[in-house]
């Protein structure tokens, strides 16, 4: 007989705590047999799990914790515009036309969350308005420039350049000389996203596990995925782990780092204050390295996060980590109670793009990780693409990521952290220039 699993619980958040009703889905038991295996419950393993069964196919989505368990269900709830950082450096490899289909792709993934919460009516606090903060003058340069580019690509949302006079319009905080205000991005409840679209995805026939975390894989023709109690039998399969992928796949799991951020949420504030810290209700984002990014929830808490951390170890006490961030955006909040504090794990690339492809000796097996920090859109991108590629339906897209190599980071498991941590300090020494 088999021991029984024990079920995960969600990390102790303001999201799990304000989530909708978190359904108990059943432990893989037996052999089961699908088109396709999809391997996390997260962004990625959901919209493709979800894309595929509006295609007509059979999935079994197996999750090791809880649907959302992972940074789907703890990150800081912003819809940003735009995958990866910098893909004019891409042109060599797919060309001028890639490029800008790649960042036309950007601004489609935004929309595909908008759709995906219209049409399955998913209750997610789905809030407009986003704003990017300029630390110093230069950055309104960069500003200008993606203004340009975003009219060029006929961005259909309104956008405005913010000088140091009008920064108070968005933000109650004098750290900032400027800003880049975007109605076409915002910001979310990031869980309850997810369990929406759980939920859309069982409506279609996909068939969702929890506490099934896989062991085992078998390559071949058709592949076979293990867990402690049971199977699937799929000929395709889809890695959307991200960063707590592990060792399940040795070639992936070195080509995505997985790096600590962190969030506090305050005791709800009253109606005058909220208004006072975001007049405009807007999610925003410095330009650092190590970057704070905030927002209110609808009940009006200050969600505050950042302080990526690329060591490896977590802060012992988050809220005393962060606490003092926050108050060096917003001194007078020093009477304000914390009343939540949590952290996760995002996947970075070396080259910052998201990892979409499928694996050249297991053409059959496909993943997508690596979103470094934006990964509620690109996801939702990632999951349409991989529909595409394994339905056998021409994907433009597809074949563009794929195209891009991503480097293995040196060092193994081990060393490759403490290296990365060493670079990043390297790039905030260039800050203070």
């Amino acid at each position: 007989m088999n021991a029984p699993v024990q079920r995960s619980q969600h990390t102790a958040s303001y999201y799990a705590a304000s989530s909708l009703p978190q359904p108990d889905h059943p432990v893989l038991q037996g052999e089961l047999v699908a088109d396709v295996c999809v391997v996390g419950g997260g962004f990625s393993g959901l919209n493709t799990a979800l894309e595929l069964a509006e295609r007509g196919m059979s999935v079994v989505l197996l999750e090791a914790h809880k649907i959302g368990w992972g940074a789907s269900g703890r990150n800081g709830g912003q819809l940003i515009r735009g995958v990866g950082h910098g893909v004019e450096q891409f042109e060599g490899i797919i060309g001028k036309d890639g490029v800008r289909q790649m960042k036309l792709m950007g601004l489609e993934a935004v929309e595909i969350v908008r759709q995906r919460v219209e049409r399955f009516n998913i209750a997610c606090d789905l809030t407009w308005g986003y704003c990017d903060l300029a630390n110093k003058p230069r950055d309104l340069e960069g500003f200008a420039e993606e203004a340009q580019e975003l009219r060029d690509l006929g961005y259909r949302h309104e956008t405005r350049l913010l000088q140091a006079n009008e920064v108070h319009s968005v933000v109650g905080s004098d750290r900032y000389v400027g800003g880049f205000v975007d109605m076409g991005s915002g910001h979310l409840h990031p869980l309850n996203l997810a369990l929406g679209e759980a939920a859309a995805a069982a409506q279609l026939g996909v068939k969702l596990f929890e506490n099934s975390a896989v062991t085992r894989i078998d390559y071949g023709p058709e592949v076979r995925v293990h867990t402690a109690q049971g199977s699937v039998r799929a000929k395709s399969l889809v890695l959307g782990c991200n960063a707590y992928l592990k060792d399940l796949n040795p070639q992936l799991s070195g080509k995505v780092l997985p790096a600590g951020s962190y969030i506090i949420a305050t005791e709800p504030l009253s109606e005058a204050r909220a208004h006072a810290l975001l007049p405009q209700n807007m999610a925003v984002c410095d330009q650092r390295v190590a970057l704070d990014y905030y927002r209110l929830s609808a009940d009006r808490r200050l969600l505050f996060g950042g302080a990526c951390h690329y060591s490896g170890r977590d802060p012992h006490d988050i809220a005393a980590y962060m606490r003092p961030k926050m108050l060096e955006v917003f001194p007078h909040l020093k009477d304000v109670k914390i009343d939540y504090q949590w952290g996760g794990m995002i996947g970075i690339g070396a080259n910052r793009l998201p990892q979409i492809g499928r694996l050249q000796e297991h053409p059959n097996v496909y993943y997508a990780q690596a979103y470094s920090g934006h990964g509620v859109n690109a996801t939702h991108l990632a999951g349409k693409l991989l529909a595409e590629a394994i339905s056998g339906q021409h994907s433009d897209g597809f074949d563009l990521f794929a195209k891009v190599p991503h480097i293995t980071f040196p060092g193994g498991k081990y060393l490759r952290s403490p290296l990365l941590a060493l670079g990043m300090l390297w790039h905030r020494l260039k800050e203070l220039r």
